[in-house]
């Protein structure tokens, strides 16, 4: 444990070595990180990032380790479990894991929460409106995404018109 060079309180974390040119010696320097930062060494938005990541990572393993208590008491399926199979074990799942669920199914949805349904076209069936809906908004996002302003007017229009039947 080497402490820093400069405030001779900290432990060191930051450690340049430089090589002068004209003798090749060595010059290593030990700063604790708000001395580095100090010294200019380290940017101050970087240590701020360092720190939310560290602060997200460790939010992220808490929700992990609660999701990973989840056990349904209908029949006992845990999330973990839900994970490894990719089957729900019974109706009771849904509201049980519904807080990791619902992101999942928005995604093979389109956005939806809840499964809509879709009819063969090679049977007759028919997109149904709500789908069309979905279909014309995503269209509708990327065209302003696109900044093509034209086409988000013309899709504007004919969700407006679905909406209405």
């Amino acid at each position: 444990m080497i402490p820093c060079e400069r405030c001779k309180k900290a432990q060191a974390t930051f450690h340049l070595t430089n090589i002068k040119p004209s003798t090749g010696e060595k010059v290593e320097t030990h700063l604790c990180e708000s001395c580095a930062v100090e010294e200019g060494f380290i940017p101050k938005a970087a240590t701020a990032q360092v720190e939310e990541l560290l602060a997200n990572l460790m939010a992220s393993k808490a929700a992990g380790a609660k999701l990973s208590d989840l056990v349904c008491d209908e029949c006992g399926m845990s999330f973990l479990e839900f994970r490894q199979n990719g089957l729900l074990g019974c109706p009771q799942d849904y509201d049980v894991f519904r807080e990791s669920l619902e992101p999942m199914i928005e995604r093979a949805q389109d956005g939806a929460t809840q499964h809509t349904g879709k009819a063969p076209r090679r049977r007759g069936g028919a997109a149904t409106p709500a789908a069309d809906r979905r279909k014309l908004k995503k269209l509708l996002a990327e065209a302003v995404a696109a900044e093509d302003y034209e086409r988000a007017a013309e899709l504007r229009d004919r969700i407006r018109e679905v909406e209405g039947e």
